[in-house]
C-alpha cells in the first residue's frame, strides 16, 4: 500500500462520494468483512469463498476500501484471486464506533442539519438560522435539556476510558466527587466502579434529575450516586467535595465564562482538593471528529463549541491558583490540578 498522500483532486473526489464511501464501510462492517480483513492477510479467493461472493465484484469492492485507506493490498501475480488484503489496524473498531447502530455520528445526525444544506452562504450572512425548536443553547425547556444530556452521554466512551486508565492515581484518598454539568451521571457511575471508597454527585439543572435517577437505579452502587440541582452559571458551586470535574463543559463557553467556572471550582474546593478537566483539545483528529458540530453550529449564534489547545486550560488553572497541573494521556487527555494546602 502506498504511503503517498492523496492529491487535492483525489481528496475532492472522495469527499464528493462520501455517502457512497459510508455505504461501502457499513457493508464491510455488517457483513463481517472487516473482522476477516483485520486478522489478515487473506486472499481475495478465500474471502469470496468464505462469504459466498462473486470474486470480480469483491475485487472492486476492496478497491473502494483501499481508496479510503482502510485496507492494504499485496498482489503476487496478475491473477486477482491471489491478491491478499489486510485491514489497517483498528479500522474495524473505528468503523463500529463511527457508523455502528449506537454511534455518536448517528446520534448527531438526528439534529436538523438539512436546514443548512445547500444554504451555507445564506447562513454565513445570517439569513438562515437554526430556530430554538431546532437547537437552543443554553437549552430553554426541560425537554431540550433532557434531549441534550441524553445526546452528550452517547459520546462518553473516550472519557470513560481515560478515567478508568488513571483510576489508580486519581481516587485513592478521595471521598467525595462533584461532576459539574455531569449529564445523566453516565461517567460517574463508571468512576464509582473503579473507586469503592468514593461517593459522587452530579450537579446539573433540575430537569436532569430524572436522567440521573435512571442511571442511579441501573448502576452497581446506587447508594453512592446522587444528584444536586443548580445552575453553575448563576450560583456558586457546592462545597464539601475534595474532587470536582468539568467534563465536556468548558468548551461550550467563551473564555471569560470558562475562567469564572474554574474560579468557582477553586472557591468550592477545600485545600488539597483536585480539579479535573476533560475536553476535546484542538488537534487535527479532534477537529475532524468535531466536523458535524462545526457545520451544524454555523446556524447558531449562541454556541461556538470551541476546540481549544490544551495550553489554554493548563495556563488558566495556574492563573487561578491551582498547582501541580498535569496532563494525563488517554482517549481524551485529562487535565488534573490541585488547590494548594
Amino acid at each position: 500500500m502506498t504511503t503517498t498522500p492523496l492529491s487535492p483532486r483525489a481528496l475532492m473526489s472522495l469527499l464528493f462520494n462520501g455517502a457512497k464511501a459510508v455505504d461501502v464501510v457499513e457493508t464491510a462492517l455488517t457483513m463481517g468483512l472487516l473482522d476477516a480483513l483485520e486478522s489478515g492477510p487473506v486472499s481475495l479467493r478465500e474471502l469470496a469463498d468464505r462469504f459466498e461472493l462473486r470474486p470480480l465484484r469483491l475485487y472492486k469492492f476492496l478497491d473502494c476500501l483501499e481508496s479510503l485507506g482502510l485496507v492494504e493490498r499485496h498482489e503476487r501475480s496478475d491473477n486477482i484471486d491471489e491478491a491478499s488484503y489486510r485491514a489497517v489496524a483498528g479500522i474495524r473498531d473505528a468503523a463500529a464506533a463511527a457508523i455502528g447502530p449506537g454511534s455518536i455520528e448517528r446520534d448527531r445526525d438526528r439534529y436538523p442539519w438539512q436546514r443548512l444544506h445547500g444554504r451555507l452562504a445564506e447562513s454565513l450572512r445570517g439569513d438562515v438560522s437554526m430556530t430554538d425548536d431546532d437547537f437552543a443553547w443554553p437549552p430553554k425547556t426541560d425537554e431540550q435539556t433532557t434531549a441534550f444530556e441524553r445526546s452528550m452521554s452517547v459520546g462518553l466512551g473516550p472519557v470513560i476510558e481515560t478515567f478508568h486508565r488513571h483510576a489508580g492515581r486519581l481516587w485513592p484518598g478521595r471521598r467525595r466527587l462533584l461532576d459539574v454539568g455531569g449529564g445523566a451521571g453516565t461517567l460517574v457511575a463508571r468512576v464509582l466502579d473503579d473507586a469503592p471508597d468514593l461517593v459522587a454527585d452530579v450537579y446539573n439543572l433540575p430537569a436532569v434529575a430524572p436522567l440521573v435517577e435512571e442511571t442511579r437505579r441501573q448502576c452497581a452502587s446506587p447508594e453512592r450516586l446522587g444528584f444536586v440541582a443548580g445552575d453553575f452559571l448563576a450560583e456558586p458551586l457546592p462545597s464539601g467535595y475534595d474532587a470536582l470535574a468539568f467534563v465536556r463543559v468548558l468548551h461550550d463557553w467563551p473564555s471569560p465564562v470558562s475562567r469564572m467556572l474554574v474560579e468557582k471550582a477553586y472557591q468550592a474546593l477545600s485545600p488539597g482538593g483536585m480539579l479535573l478537566i476533560c475536553e476535546e483539545f484542538r488537534t487535527p483528529d479532534r477537529l475532524a471528529m468535531q466536523f458535524f458540530w462545526s457545520y451544524f453550529l454555523i446556524g447558531v449564534d449562541t454556541c461556538v463549541s470551541r476546540l481549544r489547545d490544551v495550553d489554554f486550560y493548563t495556563a488558566l488553572l495556574t492563573e487561578v491558583g491551582f498547582d501541580n497541573v498535569q496532563v494525563l494521556p488517554g482517549g481524551w487527555e485529562l487535565v488534573v490540578a490541585y488547590k494548594p494546602r
